[in-house]
């Protein structure tokens, strides 16, 4: 049975990912709880546990004592003198308990203890999993939709996890078996059924790794991304620069024949605008260039993080743009605060 124990744990370890040491840890604590079940809530007990040998043995402890009050760890120094006459008062004296003492272990309390703690290593392991990837894409199936309220289960290489409609594009539209790119925007807490993952398609950060991903002059840091401000569905402004003068940073993004902005516009449901824009440290020219595609007149840093924009007056509502998407975005992206006028 020892054996059988050890290569069940060997196992866990190799598929599962839960050391051997942790649910060595989590035995001891349940074969104490099961023999305390078994002969009485004052029993202490030192549990050996040898996976190199496969073995395991449990002692039962008693203290040798002039009164035994308390048989079950307790004993007297006549009892004790019988084990072995160097026992004195004070001494500690073990005795091997049968496999019989403990067998309930698994049929018992114990059973479920160590359920329990393989399904607390098994949501660790998960957290830890999503924790490394916290920032980043990944590819998840759709295992279920909520007709109801539009919710998707996804199944992701590490687990399940739940993407909600508030936190998908407008015009996504997804069906069980489908496979998609989500955002891990946030690792919390691990609770009962395990870490709680907020995944989005609606994070700034989701189009900015879909750039990392497409563009290699991205991923390698030839071409850099100073800052992106977005409107999911709708519209996104990014600010691109690149440190080696023969780079055209935005024509990296864009691509032969737009092939590559083409490929995230796709990702993003091909109803997305998205504005590519040079970086400058200047604020003026930054705002300047953010603003786009309205071409601007002049731009004048008023005060701190504020700013004066004159424009022709054809070019206004282009500047300001629907429901002051532009300029708004704008202002996100900079840092400014914008006041626009013809």
């Amino acid at each position: 049975m020892n054996a059988k124990l050890f290569e069940a744990l060997n196992e866990l370890e190799a598929v599962k990912g839960i050391p051997v040491d942790y649910m060595l840890e989590k035995i001891e604590g349940a074969l104490v709880k099961s023999i305390q079940r078994e002969i009485g809530e004052t029993v202490r007990v030192r549990v050996v546990l040898d996976p190199v040998k496969r073995d395991m043995k449990v002692y039962q402890q008693r203290e040798v004592v002039e009164v035994v009050t308390d048989p079950v760890c307790e004993i007297s120094l006549e009892d004790a003198k019988t084990i072995s006459k160097r026992h004195k008062i004070g001494s500690i004296v073990e005795t091997k308990l049968a496999p019989d003492t403990f067998r309930r272990l698994s049929a018992t309390a114990g059973k479920q203890i160590l359920i329990q703690a393989i399904r607390e290593a098994e949501r660790n392991n998960m957290a830890r999993a999503y924790e490394n990837k916290k920032e980043k894409l990944i590819t998840a199936t759709v295992f279920k939709v909520d007709d109801l309220s539009g919710d998707l289960t996804l199944e992701t290489p590490d687990g399940r996890v739940r993407l909600p409609r508030s936190l998908q594009l407008p015009d996504d539209a997804f069906e069980v078996g489908d496979r998609l790119q989500v955002y891990v925007s946030e690792v919390r807490s691990v609770d009962t059924r395990g870490p709680i993952v907020d995944l989005s398609r609606i994070h700034p950060g989701f189009v900015k790794c879909l750039f990392e991903k497409e563009i290699p002059e991205i991923a390698d840091g030839t071409v850099i991304i100073a800052g992106i401000a977005r409107e999911a569905g709708s519209r996104t402004k990014i600010a691109v620069y690149s440190e080696d003068p023969n780079v055209d940073p935005i024509g990296a993004c864009i691509g032969n024949r737009g092939m590559r902005i083409n490929a995230i516009l796709d990702e993003l449901g091909g109803h997305e605008k998205i504005d590519i824009i040079r970086y400058h440290e200047d604020p003026a020219e930054y705002i300047r260039e953010a603003l786009s595609p309205a071409e601007v007149l002049g731009v004048t840093i008023d005060g701190e993080r504020s700013s004066r924009v004159t424009v022709a007056q054809n070019q206004l509502s282009l500047a300001i743009g629907k429901e002051g998407q532009n300029a708004k975005l704008a202002a996100r992206l900079t840092g400014y605060k914008i006041d626009i006028k013809a």
